[in-house]
């Protein structure tokens, strides 16, 4: 057990290094389900390890920045020094820029007070329209 807590070099060291693990409990947090019952061996019981695992996680969790995703030590290396990890490039998503547009259309104040602007499919949308349609004949 305490190989689980501590790892060979360090506590959480395994989390940072392993992207599958992350992923792995990752997934068992979305789900609430214990590690091993994820890998097919548990019965839904927590056990130790899986609970030493979850900690763990959080504990790395908590080292990771809300806005960016990333962690201090993929910007410095083993001395403290500053290296680039990550370059930072723009993206366009269609899917906001629909968003945005619709959002100016919404009225200030409280005409426009609890309205959000969803996305629909657009066969999804086309399909409501003709149900509107065979209503109103």
């Amino acid at each position: 057990m305490e190989r689980a807590k501590r790892g060979p070099h360090g506590r959480g060291k395994r989390l940072t290094t392993d992207d599958r693990l992350r992923n792995e409990l990752a997934l068992c947090k979305e789900y609430r389900i214990p590690h091993s019952q994820f890998l097919g061996v548990g019965d839904g019981t927590w056990t130790p390890r899986d609970r030493l695992k979850a900690l763990a996680y959080e504990d790395w969790l908590r080292g990771v920045c809300p806005h960016c995703g990333t962690r201090e030590s993929e910007w410095v290396d083993d001395q403290g020094h500053y290296q680039e990890a990550y370059v930072a490039v723009t993206h366009k998503c269609f899917g906001c820029e629909e968003i945005t547009q619709r959002q100016s259309e919404i009225p200030e104040g409280k005409a426009g007070a609890g309205m959000k602007v969803l996305l629909l499919p657009a066969s999804v949308h086309a399909a409501q329209q003709v149900l509107d349609q065979l209503d109103v004949s």
